[in-house]
């Protein structure tokens, strides 16, 4: 306990009034949060280094620099599925949930099976987590093999209906980051985009066209 305190003081010490008020400009929840920007969460980070049992104890405190500072500092070998549905089940906020995924979740044995179960959740973001996860394990795994991605590209077409917009925003967001692997992903990606531009509603649309706007002029 005197760790968690000790680093909440170091928080709220960087703590900044105006860029917490900011924060809801960009669309983040702020009600949780004392208003310290990412930079200075990392340098925190990066002193504390690995420290699964603080993270914890940080993450059960709901604060919001707390629960992105835990991300960091957790050990992903210790990442257990039970944690990973405790976890994506607290997101209320769009950058918690990429901290997390983008941080920690990405890299355990776990992360592609989450990926694909949290893609039909009801939750916002939940199921974002879904197609986040998808997004950053294309940019941090270097060496998958591409059959793991090939299979996601059905997932992306099935919920592209979804019109919430960072749900929507994370299938194009998975479906870019895919393509760009490499050129056998490329016309995959492509080719998935071009049938979900083929579907009647709005956001379909919105994801194919983004995402061929990119693929296509690279």
């Amino acid at each position: 306990m005197d760790d968690v305190l000790f680093v909440l003081e170091q928080l709220k010490e960087k703590a900044d009034a105006a860029y917490l008020k900011g924060m809801a400009r960009f669309g983040i929840d702020n009600s949780r949060a004392l208003g310290v920007k990412l930079p200075e969460i990392r340098k925190l980070a990066k002193i504390i280094k690995k420290d699964h049992e603080l993270a914890l104890a940080l993450w059960d405190t709901q604060i919001h620099e707390a629960r992105m500072l835990a991300s960091m500092i957790a050990d992903p070998k210790q990442v257990t599925p039970e944690l990973m549905d405790s976890w994506t089940g607290d997101f209320y906020s769009w950058d918690i949930c990429d901290q997390v995924c983008g941080n920690l979740f990405d890299r355990t044995p776990f992360a592609i099976d989450k990926a694909v179960e949290y893609s039909s959740h009801e939750q916002e973001f939940v199921k974002r987590a879904g197609f986040v996860l998808m997004a950053e394990y294309a940019v941090h795994n270097k060496t998958a093999p591409d059959e793991i991605f090939t299979n996601l590209f059905p997932i992306m077409e099935r919920e592209a209906w979804d019109d919430r917009n960072f749900v929507k925003k994370a299938i194009n967001w998975a479906l870019r980051q895919i393509g760009k692997r490499n050129n056998i992903l490329k016309v995959k990606a492509i080719n998935t985009a071009q049938n979900i531009y083929g579907q009647p509603s709005k956001s379909a649309k919105w994801i194919a066209k983004n995402a061929l706007d990119e693929l296509i002029s690279k």
